[in-house]
């Protein structure tokens, strides 16, 4: 894999657990995502809720309150790389995947993947998390990467982020005894007063680190805000609980080999809960915010 970070660019990321890079995927591949998508979005107008086969029993399309064939509101697909060329292909072929190996390489391999999209006028927020608590790994060498197959703005629901949180102890998402996907509302009052909107254009893609904090509100434009997102790791970082969004390609080498070797880390952590839903959006909206 060819080098696509500077060192000043991954000194950015290492400082604020997050970075905006441009043109991670090829012209053609943006429109190829965009053509699945808008496929997929066409085939929803035809189900009255959730569907689609997944592997444990969950639907693979999770639909919006509100959705109707005249009104599709589409805002996950479960492992799209298990149903589309396309989205394998950028899962393993693109200057996003490069760019996490320059991150955490030369060993790294895939754990999931997944579509959140936010239809026109869509009430879905993302409550504020991080998302090691929902996927723990037994070292924190863990990137996700939000790929923007639609312009992400202020508007329609960009991702929000604070700044260095990623070297911040780990929060809690339990509360009450409750699991809630979202941290408690002292947390959340400190990350919004510093967050910082990560606006970018179609194709970009947003390195994230796996303990920065994040959330975003929801879309208040007339259009959709589509991302498509993949999740690696060190070859020798080793996931502590099942995957939440299960993957027949959990593991995959992306680059480099396979060490043989298990990298820990002190840390200290309840075990996330494990969605029965199609999506974690109606894990976060089973409860208010604490």
């Amino acid at each position: 894999m060819n080098r696509v970070l500077t060192d000043a660019e991954i000194a950015t990321y290492d400082r604020d657990g997050y970075l905006i890079l441009e043109d991670a995927v090829t012209a053609d591949q943006l429109r190829r995502l965009r053509d699945q998508w808008d496929a997929w979005v066409e085939d929803s107008r035809a189900h009255a809720g959730d569907f689609g086969d997944y592997q444990d029993g969950r639907a693979r399309f999770d639909l919006e309150s509100g959705h109707s064939s005249d009104a599709p509101k589409l805002r996950r697909v479960n492992s799209p790389v298990e149903i589309s060329d396309i989205y394998m292909e950028i899962a393993k072929s693109s200057r996003m995947a490069d760019a996490v190996v320059d991150l955490i390489g030369p060993d790294v391999k895939f754990h999931h993947s997944k579509i959140n999209s936010k239809p026109p006028r869509s009430g879905t927020e993302v409550k504020w998390h991080q998302d090691f608590p929902y996927t723990p790994h037994t070292n924190d060498d863990v990137v996700t990467t939000l790929l923007m197959v639609d312009a992400a703005t202020e508007a329609n629901g960009a991702l929000r982020v604070a700044p260095g949180s990623h070297k911040e102890p780990l929060k809690s998402i339990w509360h009450g005894g409750v699991f809630t996907g979202a941290v408690d509302e002292e947390t959340r009052l400190d990350w919004e007063a510093r967050a910082i909107t990560c606006e970018a254009s179609a194709g970009a893609v947003c390195l994230m680190h796996t303990r920065v904090g994040h959330g975003s509100v929801p879309n208040h434009s007339d259009g959709w805000r589509t991302v498509a997102i993949n999740v690696y790791s060190a070859d020798d970082a080793v996931p502590l609980t099942r995957n939440p969004l299960p993957s027949a390609y959990e593991g995959m080498l992306i680059a480099g080999k396979r060490t043989g070797r298990i990298r820990s880390i002190g840390f200290g952590i309840e075990i996330p809960q494990y969605p029965t839903t199609t999506s974690f959006f109606e894990q976060q909206e089973a409860v208010g915010q604490s």
